[in-house]
């Protein structure tokens, strides 16, 4: 019988964005920016959407970017973890 070594296949969404709040305890919330198409005008425009990402230890300052993962739910709206990898700026 054989192994396989390959790591198990995750469905997990990642987002890069600029962090715009580090004021609560262990918790992040990230400005992630993305190109949306009008439906009817075919005109480009910038969307953006704020997510609450878990920070367990370390800081990130306002401004820096990041890469966000999804997770099981922490709490009401924490539904996201760092990378812990992420560049600091």
């Amino acid at each position: 019988m054989t192994t396989s070594t390959t790591q198990p296949k995750t469905n997990k969404k990642t987002m890069r964005g600029r962090v715009t709040s580090n004021k609560m305890d262990k918790t992040i919330t990230v400005a992630v920016e993305r190109y949306v198409k009008h439906p009817k005008y075919g005109k480009y425009y910038t969307r953006t959407s704020k997510y609450k990402a878990h920070l367990p230890e370390g800081t990130r300052e306002i401004g820096d970017l990041v890469t966000i993962r999804e997770c099981a739910p922490i709490s009401k709206d924490k539904h996201f973890e760092v990378v812990p990898d992420s560049p600091e700026k």
